[in-house]
C-alpha cells in the first residue's frame, strides 16, 4: 500500500474511528481517573511504526524504560520491514517483537486483530505510542486493552485530531529533537497526580548517545573487508568514503546528484575510493553517478551489502560516509565512521543522528525545513528543493577532505 493511500485512509477513516472511539469511552465513563502505572510493571508495549532511522532515535528510550523498570517484559509494535533493524539492535527479545504487513490494506487490518488480541491476551500494563499523529497508533494503543496509554497529543492546535483516549498524553514539541520527546513518554508512565495533563514530567537534555551497539568480532570485520578489497580491489590501495545518494520514500531529501559528481570526482581525484552505496531501486542513480565521474576508483556498491549487519561492517571498513537525510546516517551511529549529512526538507536540530561524529550540512533558508508533522510530511516545493541545492559542491568537498587528511595524519602520528 503506497503511502499517499495510507495517508488517505488515516486522514479520513482515522478521524471518525477516533472520534467513535472517544464518545464510547465518554458514554460508558472510562474517561475518569485514568488507571495508574503499577510499581512493577509486567509488560509494556511500544508502538514504533516510523521509518528505521527513528528506531535507532528511540534507543535511549528503551534504555531508560529498561532501568525504570528491570522486571517488566518490553514489548515492540513495528511494521514487519523494519524489523530487521531492532533485531540488531538488540532493542528487546525476539518473542516479545510484533509486527504490522502494510503491503495491502487486507493484510494490515488482518494484522491489528491479531495483534490486538494477542496483546489482550498478554495482559499489557501500559503502552507507549511514539507516532507523531498517527491515528491508527493511536486507534492500537486502545485496541491492546492496556490501561495506561502514553502518546502525544496536538493539545489545542486545529486539526491532527487522534481523539481524547490517550490517558497520560504529553505535548508534540517541533523544538526539541524526538529522541528527548521519545524519553518523555518513558516520563509521563508515572506521572504524578499533581502534573498537569499534557505536560512533559521531567528536564532531560537531549541524549548524546543512543546507547546502541551492535558486536562484530575482529575477525568478522577482518574477513569482511578482505571480501571487499577481493571484490573491489581498487579498496586495496585507497581509503574508501560511502556515498548514499538517494532519497528513499522521500525524493525532496536528496542533494542535487551532480552536486554529488562533483564532489565524488574530487574524492577520486585526491586518491579515495568512493562507494555508492542504496538499495537495488537506487542502482540507476548509482550508474548515472557513475558515467558523471568517470573514475573507476567510483564504485557501484547499491545492493552489496544484503542486510543491514553487512552495511554496518561496511561501514567499519570505510572512512567516511556523505549521506541524504535518511537510515544510513543513523546506522553510522554504531560504528566509528565519520557522517556528512544533508538536512532541508527536515532538520537536523529535530532528526539528527546522535553522537559527536555528524557533520550536519543545512543551508538554513526560510522556508527550511517544510517537511513536518502537522503537513503529513508534504512539502510545498514541488520537488524544487532550493534549501538543498543552495548547498554548493566545494565546500563541502573541501570539508570532506580536511576531514580526511587530519585522520590520515593522526593515524601516522600514531603508528
Amino acid at each position: 500500500m503506497n503511502i499517499q493511500t495510507q495517508r488517505f485512509i488515516d486522514r479520513w477513516a482515522g478521524q471518525l474511528l477516533c472520534g467513535g472511539v472517544s464518545a464510547w469511552v465518554r458514554l460508558t465513563g472510562l474517561f475518569g481517573t485514568p488507571a495508574r502505572m503499577p510499581a512493577a510493571p509486567k509488560n509494556i508495549l511500544v508502538i514504533l511504526l516510523s521509518e528505521m532511522g527513528s528506531i535507532v532515535l528511540a534507543g535511549p528510550m528503551f534504555a531508560e524504560l529498561r532501568r525504570k523498570y528491570p522486571g517488566a517484559a518490553i514489548h515492540i509494535l513495528q511494521l514487519k520491514k523494519n524489523q530487521e533493524v531492532s533485531k540488531l539492535l538488540s532493542l528487546t527479545d525476539v518473542e516479545h517483537m510484533h509486527t504490522l504487513d502494510d503491503s495491502s490494506g487486507g493484510s494490515l487490518i488482518s494484522d491489528i486483530l491479531k495483534v490486538s488480541l494477542k496483546f489482550r491476551s498478554i495482559g499489557l500494563d501500559a503502552v507507549i505510542d511514539c507516532e507523531l499523529f498517527s491515528r491508527v497508533s493511536a486507534l492500537l494503543s486502545f485496541s491492546t486493552g492496556a490501561p495506561v496509554r502514553v502518546g502525544f497529543t496536538p493539545h489545542t492546535q486545529e486539526g491532527l485530531y487522534r481523539g481524547s483516549f490517550i490517558n497520560y498524553s504529553i505535548p508534540y514539541n517541533p523544538y526539541q529533537h524526538i529522541s528527548k520527546q521519545f524519553l518523555s513518554l518513558v516520563d509521563a508512565l508515572d506521572a504524578p497526580d499533581s502534573m498537569p495533563r499534557n505536560r512533559a514530567a521531567a528536564i532531560r537534555n537531549t541524549p548524546v548517545d543512543t546507547e546502541l551497539s551492535v558486536k562484530f568480532t575482529d575477525t568478522e570485520l577482518e574477513t569482511y573487508r578482505s571480501k571487499l578489497e577481493s571484490d573491489h580491489p581498487v579498496t586495496r590501495e585507497r581509503r574508501l568514503v560511502l556515498v548514499y545518494a538517494g532519497g528513499g520514500i522521500l525524493p525532496e531529501r536528496a542533494w542535487p546528484a551532480n552536486h554529488y559528481a562533483r564532489v565524488v570526482q574530487g574524492l577520486c581525484s585526491a586518491g579515495y575510493a568512493v562507494g555508492l552505496i542504496g538499495l537495488k531501486d537506487d542502482a540507476v542513480l548509482a550508474r548515472d553517478l557513475q558515467a558523471q565521474v568517470g573514475d573507476a576508483a567510483c564504485l557501484n556498491l547499491t545492493g552489496y551489502t544484503k542486510s543491514i549487519r553487512e552495511l554496518l561492517m561496511l561501514m567499519h571498513a570505510s572512512a567516511l560516509l556523505i549521506t541524504n537525510d535518511g537510515g544510513p546516517s543513523h546506522f553510522a551511529t554504531v560504528t566509528p565512521i565519520q557522517t556528512m549529512v544533508f538536512f532541508g526538507p527536515e532538520t537536523g536540530k529535530l532528526y539528527g543522528p546522535l553522537g559527536h561524529r555528524t557533520i550536519i550540512l543545512e543551508s538554513g533558508i526560510a522556508c527550511s525545513p517544510c517537511l513536518t508533522a502537522y503537513n503529513h510530511r508534504l512539502t510545498f516545493c514541488d520537488g524544487d528543493n532550493q534549501c538543498l541545492k543552495r548547498i554548493a559542491p566545494d565546500p563541502v568537498l573541501d570539508q570532506a577532505l580536511a576531514f580526511l587528511n587530519s585522520a590520515s595524519a593522526s593515524a601516522g602520528a600514531a603508528a
